[in-house]
């Protein structure tokens, strides 16, 4: 295929404007963001309430759920809401987490290179090959599944793939001649990696935190289907989902509204990956930087 025709097949975002799906994923992203900062004033009913004594039902006449009961009796729609500041809560601070371990290592690696990046590379690279879902599975069985070990463990897991993008930029852009004459006038590290990497890799890193975050959303909901994650009486999404599996026995009995409770949670999980994913696609197109497939994941 041709670089013209390659080009004719990016997604279309009119240069620096965001365009209709731009829009269309911050709108996604701002609205979770309100749920997530005022779910306890938009909630309708408390966390962990049970408001009426059967699963998975709509209410009763004197008390209708707009959504109906989860398997403890429930309100489907409150979970939702503070599932979301939950799950967004723990997943940007696991982000934040990642970046503030992995960028300065793997700048520091990248810049000064020799023992100091063979040592800090490999050690890397060992955690790097463990799957991110058996790792997280290990730390949280071995230091337990508080919500301050959750963000600590998904933000080192995800610390070993942002040290692999930091030092990447980072020995790129020491390279280069600039950071040469920088050298040459005797800067010391801290003020080369402050004024000379970080301005060049700001944007890479920023396309890579909206990864990460998406991520970070990802493997907490897996470790809270799995029973490890977000745990009574707090709500996440991953843990509605596993809670609420055996509605879809019933939905062939009382009709598709039982399958509420454990659907709506994966749509949500979903629409944050999705609004997530095309802003990073804008982003990259309106930079024209790009990040090498193998050292994201």
């Amino acid at each position: 295929m041709s670089e013209t025709a390659a080009q004719d097949n990016k997604p279309r975002w009119s240069g620096s404007s965001l365009g209709f799906l731009g829009w269309f994923a911050v709108a996604i992203l701002a609205f979770w963001m309100i749920v997530a900062l005022g779910a306890h004033w938009i909630a309708p009913y408390p966390e962990s309430a049970i408001v009426t004594g059967q699963s998975f039902s709509a209410g009763t006449q004197t008390q209708p759920l707009a959504l109906g009961s989860d398997n403890l009796g429930r309100d489907v729609l409150s979970r939702l809401i503070y599932g979301a500041r939950t799950t967004l809560s723990l997943a940007l601070a696991a982000t934040v987490v990642a970046f503030l371990i992995g960028v300065p290592l793997g700048f520091l690696a990248g810049i000064k290179g020799g023992l100091l990046d063979d040592s800090l590379s490999r050690i890397n690279d060992a955690f790097v090959s463990f799957p991110s879902i058996i790792l997280a599975l290990v730390l949280i069985s071995a230091f337990g599944s508080s919500l301050w070990m959750l963000v600590a463990a998904v933000g080192f897991i995800e610390a070993t793939r942002v040290y692999r993008i930091a030092r990447s930029l980072a020995q790129n852009t020491a390279a280069m001649d600039f950071v040469e004459v920088s050298r040459a006038r005797g800067e010391p590290t801290a003020w080369i990696l402050w004024n000379d990497i970080m301005p060049n890799a700001i944007i890479p890193l920023s396309t890579d935190f909206s990864l990460r975050f998406t991520y970070s959303i990802l493997l907490l909901s897996a470790l809270s289907f799995l029973g490890l994650g977000v745990q009574a009486p707090h709500s996440d999404w991953g843990s509605m989902v596993k809670e609420n599996l055996a509605a879809l026995n019933y939905v062939l009995l009382y009709g598709p509204r039982v399958a509420a409770a454990p659907l709506l949670p994966a749509l949500c999980i979903f629409s944050v990956t999705l609004a997530n994913n095309l802003l990073v696609d804008w982003n990259l197109s309106r930079s024209e930087h790009d990040i090498p497939g193998e050292l994201i994941q």
